[in-house]
């Protein structure tokens, strides 16, 4: 383990083969963020982008779950804080900023904040059983990590809405069938699902890996007409 915060709630493991493990660790409160995890997360994202030796990087959390949002004991002074309001400490803009491919590896609670999260990863893996939430509804806040726009572009608007307005659960495997999850296995194959499609990464091209990914991803926001324009940007 070559870095964590003060506290190692938030730590990085760099893998001599390219790969690097990002894990929310805090698993006595089911690794639910306090501001100062946020911030460390987002700098460890802007940190592993600009890592030359880093290809990939997967994102998972420490016990029973990925990440059960923001702690609520904290979340007035997360929401209120100036300096949250600063895209260099959003974790969810630091990640679609990130130009390495990101591979969620989700088990357990993937809750609001934490739902967020592993919509700004690339591909996910998912143990079976695990559940996406989204409880801005229950709660009363308003969503402002992206969580109201990218998930009915993945699932569907109708299936979306359900998700959102009733706060209901959604299964691995109902997530798998929706296109939102790319794998689900057994809980103890997780990471080592996630470091398979790691290594398959790391065998191809690094520069047009990286170009892959922006074009995709920058493509999802546009109508097809102008999205075929980004394989010909010369023209």
């Amino acid at each position: 383990m070559d870095r964590s915060s003060s506290e190692n709630q938030i730590l990085i493991n760099r893998e001599p083969n390219g790969v690097a493990t990002v894990t929310i660790n805090r698993p006595g409160s089911l690794n639910s963020l306090t501001g100062t995890m946020i911030l460390d997360l987002a700098q460890a994202f802007k940190a592993l982008d600009q890592d030359h030796s880093v290809r990939v990087i997967i994102l998972t959390g420490s016990g029973r779950s990925f990440c059960s949002g923001i702690d609520l004991t904290a979340a007035e002074d997360v929401f209120k804080s100036e300096e949250m309001k600063d895209p260099e400490s959003n974790p969810v803009i630091q990640m679609d900023r990130c130009r390495k491919p990101i591979i969620g590896a989700i088990k357990g609670f993937t809750v609001t904040a934490g739902f967020e999260i592993s919509l700004a990863c690339d591909i996910l893996v998912a143990a079976k059983g695990s559940k996406f939430i989204d409880t801005h509804a229950r709660f009363g806040i308003f969503p402002s990590w992206g969580l109201s726009q990218k998930l009915s572009r993945i699932i569907g608007p109708n299936k979306a809405r359900e998700v959102s307005l009733t706060a209901m659960p959604l299964t691995a495997e109902a997530a798998e069938r929706l296109g939102l999850v790319n794998h689900v296995v057994e809980d103890g194959e997780v990471l080592k699902k996630s470091r398979e499609i790691a290594e398959a990464i790391i065998k191809n091209n690094h520069d047009l890996v990286l170009r892959y990914k922006s074009v995709i991803n920058d493509g999802i926001k546009l109508d097809l007409r102008h999205a075929l324009s980004l394989e010909k940007p010369d023209i």
